[in-house]
């Protein structure tokens, strides 16, 4: 199996050392227009396994050519190049998957079922943890059921060692996590498709010691395309976002303060957009390269089977992977994206096609995957 990972940040070095970490992988090109900051847990394998191309991705001569060379290609790639990302692996006949993040791009992505079909491949956008991980798990909940009345997603990355006033430390894009915090979410309220406010509706969810008690708060693209494939269908659909207590009550005055905006103001006779400034002010202050950080989720999928009320809840808690210096982000990222290329290629996904996780990728087989990599999902019957 020959693997091109596109995006040599975080998540794709963690896709890059999955698949290189496996025994049927002959070769992984890890692409990048930059290529200054690969990890060094990647050491091992340059020279060897592991090739380093320096590519333009908006150059889709040179793209096309990566492309061609290999059986897969997995983009980590910011969200707003996978709608050519796929378009280009699906002329060139290669089975594709990314990260995502951005319902409207998936849709588009969409466009290309009829193509990937008759080139008899793979397109599967938003194979994270949220969208992805997520979308599997609550997808084989539904499957259990008759009839599901609910389905709640709840996602956080958070340091294992919180520190004030934020209680917050930067384990992905901090500029991605604004969007999240200023974009409006789509969820299913009495089986009708409707956005919700960012930052809304805390709630609270408990998780075994020492993480305890975390508020939860809307956000936007964390479950793709479910609430409009499930509309009409599912009287309650939705996702937050997992913090510590307090997070919210912190954002929410300084995004409605103008401060996360984008549009530029006038500042001593220069032009500044505010999101800018306030990422460039508090971005330092947020990243802590010795800090340790964890992922925390719960999906619980309630209805009725047989007449009777039933439901399943997944929870998983992992953490940073002190042995190889993998951050909890990027193992549950990175290693979902490249099992979901390595399940493209072996047949477990099946379907040729455009397909969103919770439409192909079946759900046993990707949770053992998951915990071969020491990433348990705890499952009970509620």
């Amino acid at each position: 199996m020959r693997f091109l990972v596109i995006g040599a940040g975080m998540q794709g070095s963690a896709c890059a050392f999955d698949l290189l970490s496996q025994p049927g992988t002959k070769g992984v090109v890890l692409a990048d227009r930059d290529l200054g900051h690969v990890p060094a847990f990647l050491d091992r394998w340059k020279g060897g396994a592991l090739d380093l191309l320096r590519l333009d991705i908006q150059d889709h001569q040179a793209l096309e050519a990566a492309i061609r060379r290999a059986d897969s290609v997995l983009s980590a790639a910011p969200y707003h190049f996978n709608a050519d990302l796929a378009r280009v692996a699906v002329k060139a006949g290669v089975h594709y998957a990314d990260l995502g993040g951005n319902t409207e791009i998936v849709f588009a992505q969409k466009q290309l079922d009829a193509q990937a079909r008759k080139s008899r491949i793979t397109v599967v956008p938003d194979c994270g943890v949220a969208p992805g991980m997520v979308n599997v798990l609550a997808a084989e909940g539904i499957r259990r059921l008759d009839e599901t009345e609910s389905v709640k997603i709840f996602v956080g990355g958070l340091p294992q060692q919180p520190e004030p006033p934020l209680n917050y430390m930067v384990v992905y894009s901090l500029a991605g996590v604004l969007d999240y915090y200023t974009s409006p979410g789509w969820v299913l309220r009495d089986g009708k498709r409707i956005q919700v406010e960012a930052l809304s509706e805390i709630e609270h969810v408990v998780f075994p010691y020492p993480v305890g008690k975390l508020e939860a708060f809307h956000t936007a693209g964390g479950i793709s395309t479910m609430p409009f494939t499930y509309e009409g269908k599912i009287r309650t659909m939705e996702y937050k976002t997992l913090r510590y207590p307090g997070h919210a009550a912190i954002l929410r005055p300084i995004r409605e303060l103008g401060l996360l905006a984008t549009e530029p103001v006038e500042v001593d006779g220069c032009r500044v957009r505010p999101r800018e400034v306030f990422i460039a002010a508090v971005g330092p202050r947020l990243t802590r390269p010795q800090g340790r950080d964890l992922i925390a989720l719960q999906v619980e999928v309630r209805g009725k089977k047989d007449g009777r009320p039933s439901g399943t809840r997944w929870q998983m808690v992992d953490r940073y992977d002190e042995k190889n210096g993998v951050t909890a982000m990027m193992r549950t990222t990175g290693y979902s994206l490249s099992i979901t290329g390595l399940m493209q290629l072996d047949g477990r996904i099946a379907a040729a096609g455009v397909h969103t996780p919770d439409e192909c990728v079946p759900a046993a087989p990707y949770v053992e995957e998951l915990a071969k990599r020491g990433i348990v999902i705890e499952e009970t019957r509620v």
